[in-house]
């Protein structure tokens, strides 16, 4: 089952659209899409705060991945605007992140779109200089598939 929920905010009021989303939030791997300048890393500041960090997000564009911390947690965020290829990923580490059991924020996930199955996609789209949608999709046949794959045997 696919379940979307669509919000439509003004700016000013996304701490409280953050903190609606984090609720919502089935697992710890977020796929960020939208056009550039879109609000993407905006965004995920404002989840970091509805998750009492008192770190301040900068785009990764240029360093591919940084590290924010949390109440007994991290969060990786990631921006793969500039890998062009699944080498680059794996030279990185990726695979040392996608099985860890820490937060994974990641923008331009269509670059190593082969190496993820997340259930969990965050889509904003401009609607103004000041507002923005944003569409919240689960897939919870994925969720319920890595939970079985995870889960002791015996």
């Amino acid at each position: 089952m696919v379940k979307n929920i669509e919000l439509t905010y003004h700016i000013k009021d996304i701490d409280a659209i953050a903190a609606s989303v984090l609720e919502h939030l089935q697992s710890k791997t977020i796929l960020f899409n939208g056009d550039m300048g879109v609000g993407k890393t905006t965004f995920i500041n404002a989840l970091l705060k509805a998750m009492n960090s008192d770190d301040v997000t900068t785009s990764p564009t240029f360093s591919i991945v940084n590290e924010y911390n949390i109440p007994n947690d991290k969060v990786y965020h990631f921006d793969f605007y500039r890998i062009e290829s699944l080498e680059e990923a794996y030279n990185f580490g990726i695979e040392d992140y996608l099985v860890s059991d820490h937060w994974l924020f990641m923008e331009w996930p269509d670059r190593i779109s082969e190496l993820l199955d997340s259930s969990q996609t965050i889509t904003i789209t401009k609607i103004d200089d000041t507002v923005r949608s944003l569409k919240l999709t689960i897939d919870t046949n994925i969720l319920t598939e890595q939970i079985a794959m995870t889960e002791p045997k015996f």
